[in-house]
């Protein structure tokens, strides 16, 4: 069977739910929102208990990826993006959440091959082209100062 543009675009419209914009929106700001607010109060405890503002940023930070991997192994996490979408997408606990989510799918070949190979597949590129744009930065920073 031969599709034409318009015959798939059709399908695809039937196939797809019209979304909620009324919902949606609200609810990734609170949920994002609630998330960098979490944030906020790690970084507040932390600064409270004695911490300088750079260790204290790291240990909510730490907190922050600890929740997140946390809550996807338990399976919480996909039905908190189930409802806000977007709003979980903050930038660390998501990049957390991709990092958890193959290697817990691919438990079951063994902790080398399954999760300790599958731990990298998002996080990988990002790792890599994060580590070579702070390279060309310090070496662009070093002849420009």
């Amino acid at each position: 069977m031969k599709l034409t543009p318009q015959t798939y675009q059709k399908m695809a419209e039937q196939a797809s739910p019209p979304t909620k914009s009324w919902i949606t929106i609200p609810s990734a700001f609170l949920i994002g929102g609630g998330i960098c607010t979490l944030g906020e109060v790690f970084l507040n405890l932390f600064t409270r208990m004695g911490a300088e503002k750079e260790a204290a940023s790291a240990w909510a930070s730490i907190c922050l990826i600890f929740l997140s991997a946390l809550f996807t192994g338990l399976g919480l996490y996909e039905k908190l993006a189930k409802f806000a979408g977007a709003g979980t997408l903050v930038p660390i606990t998501g990049f957390a959440n991709a990092m958890v989510s193959p290697a817990l799918e691919s438990k079951t070949e063994g902790f080398v091959l399954g999760v300790g190979a599958k731990l990298f597949t998002i996080a990988g590129p990002v790792i890599l082209y994060g580590c070579t744009a702070s390279v060309l930065y310090g070496i662009v920073y070093y002849f420009i100062r």
